[in-house]
C-alpha cells in the first residue's frame, strides 16, 4: 500500500517529458494513444502550448485498432500529415496501450522514415516513470541526432582570455523552470563568464543546437540534461558540470565550469561544498552578490525573499528534483550556513546523487522522513502531510503542482 498517495499527486510523467523536450525544435510529436489520459499534457504540463506552436498529436487509437494491431492507419495518419507539414523530425512517442499490446513502433518507424524521407525517432515510454526519464531520453536523442558530427568542442587557446569559454545548458524544460524569469536569470548570469551555444531545449532555435559541438564546457542544471552530456561528452570530448545556478551558490559554479573546461573532467559542482558544509568549513569559498539590475526584478519572487521571510532553521528538508534541490542545500550552506537534508522522490543517479540524500517516493516515507522537521522547503502539495508546527517554505514545482502554483515560482537567481 506505500505506493497508494492519499494527499499528495504525482510527478510528470516520461509522456509528456519527452514531449516537453521537443516542444520547440520544430519536429512533429505522435503520442500513440486513444486521447484519454495523455491530453493532460497540453492542459496540465505545457505552459507553453497556448503562446507558442508546436506539432503534438495524439493518435487517437481506437479500440479496434487495437486488438486487431492495425498499424496501417497510425502510419497513413502520420505519413499523410508529414507530407504536409515538413517536420524537421518525427517522433513517436509510446503509451501503456501500444505498450501491452507490444506495437512494433521500430518497424513502424522504418516504414514512416522510408515513405517521407524525415528521420523518425521512437521512445519507449511507459507512463509509469517521471518526466526525469523521458525528457532525458529525448535530450540524449537531441545530442546523438540533431548535433551534426565534425564540429570540435575545444580550441587550444594561447591566452585564456582572449575569447570567452562557450558553453551549452542542458536539462532545461518549463516542467522544472516553469516560464517565468528563471531561465533568463540564469543566461544573463552566465553570459557575463561565458559564451552562450545551445540551451537544451527551452529558448534555442534547431540552428542553435546544432552548433552544440562547438562548447568548450556543459552545464546541467537538471537531471533532466545529463544523458545529453554524457553523449556530448562521447561524441566531442566535451566535459560537463553538474549543479543549477542557485543565488548564493552560483558564483562557485562558475568557478567550476571554468575548472572542467581546463582540465577536460567532468564534475558535479555541489560535492565540494557540501563536503565542506558537513566538515562546518565553507571558508575558502566565497560568493559575490549579483547587484546587476534585471528588467523585471520587482514582479518576480525572489528566492533570497523566499527564505528570508520565512526564516528557515532547525532541521530543513528539501523536497524535490535531484540537482535542483541538491544545489539550493550548498547554496544554504554558503550563504546562510544552513545544513539541509535533501530528499528526492524522482530518479536520480549516484553520479550527482549525495550520499545522504533520502530516496523516497511514498507518500507515507516522505511523511516518516520529515516528523523531526522545523522547515522543509518543497512544493506547496507537501505541506499536506506536514505537522502544524513545520515552517513551511513554498517552493512550486509545474512538474508536481501544474499550473496552480506558477505565479509563486522563484527565480533562482535572486
Amino acid at each position: 500500500m506505500k505506493q497508494v498517495s492519499v494527499t499528495l499527486s504525482t510527478y510528470t510523467a516520461d509522456v509528456s517529458g519527452v514531449c516537453s523536450a521537443l516542444y520547440e525544435l520544430g519536429g512533429m510529436v505522435v503520442i500513440h494513444d486513444p486521447s484519454g489520459c495523455n491530453s493532460t499534457y497540453n492542459t496540465h504540463d505545457e505552459p507553453r502550448w497556448y503562446e507558442m506552436d508546436s506539432l503534438v498529436f495524439i493518435s487517437g487509437l481506437s479500440q479496434m485498432d487495437a486488438i486487431m494491431g492495425n498499424d496501417d492507419k497510425f502510419i497513413h495518419d502520420i505519413v499523410r500529415a508529414a507530407k504536409e507539414l515538413q517536420p524537421r523530425f518525427i517522433a513517436l512517442v509510446r503509451t501503456p496501450i501500444p505498450l501491452m499490446t507490444g506495437t512494433d513502433f521500430e518497424g513502424i518507424s522504418r516504414v514512416i522514415e522510408k515513405q517521407t524521407g524525415i528521420p523518425v525517432f521512437y521512445f519507449p515510454t511507459s507512463g509509469m516513470h517521471t518526466y526525469v526519464k523521458g525528457a532525458g531520453m529525448a535530450m540524449e536523442t537531441i545530442a546523438r541526432e540533431l548535433v551534426p558530427a565534425g564540429r570540435k568542442s575545444v580550441k587550444e587557446r594561447k591566452n585564456k582570455q582572449e575569447n570567452p569559454l562557450k558553453i551549452n545548458i542542458l536539462g532545461a524544460t518549463p516542467l522544472d523552470f516553469s516560464i517565468n524569469s528563471t531561465l533568463d536569470s540564469i543566461k544573463e548570469f552566465l553570459s557575463r563568464h561565458f559564451e552562450i551555444i545551445s540551451t537544451f531545449a527551452m529558448g534555442s532555435s534547431i540552428e542553435d543546437i546544432q552548433r552544440a559541438g562547438e562548447a568548450d564546457i556543459n552545464l546541467v542544471i537538471s537531471s533532466v540534461g545529463v544523458l545529453a552530456a554524457k553523449a556530448l561528452e562521447e561524441r566531442f570530448h566535451t566535459p560537463y558540470v553538474i549543479g543549477t545556478p542557485i543565488i548564493g551558490f552560483e558564483n562557485v559554479l562558475a568557478e567550476k565550469l571554468i575548472e572542467s573546461a581546463w582540465t577536460k573532467k567532468s564534475q558535479t559542482a555541489y560535492f565540494s561544498v557540501l563536503q565542506k558544509a558537513h566538515k562546518k568549513d565553507t571558508a575558502n569559498f566565497t560568493t559575490i552578490q549579483n547587484t546587476e539590475a534585471v528588467s523585471n526584478l520587482n514582479k518576480i519572487k525572489r528566492l533570497t525573499e523566499t527564505i528570508e521571510k520565512n526564516k528557515v532553521s532547525g532541521n530543513v528538508y528539501i523536497i524535490g528534483e535531484s540537482v535542483i534541490s541538491q544545489s539550493l542545500k550548498a547554496a544554504l550552506a554558503l550563504r546562510y550556513g544552513i545544513e539541509a537534508t535533501v530528499i528526492c522522490p524522482l530518479e536520480t543517479e549516484p553520479e550527482y546523487t549525495e550520499k545522504d540524500v533520502l530516496l523516497l517516493s511514498s507518500e507515507e516515507d516522505i511523511k516518516e522522513a520529515i516528523m523531526d522537521a522545523d522547515t522543509v522547503i518543497a512544493d506547496p502539495i507537501y505541506k499536506t502531510i506536514c505537522s502544524e508546527k513545520v515552517n513551511f517554505v513554498a517552493m512550486p514545482h509545474e512538474a508536481y503542482s501544474g499550473r496552480i502554483y506558477r505565479k509563486e515560482v522563484c527565480d533562482f537567481i535572486h
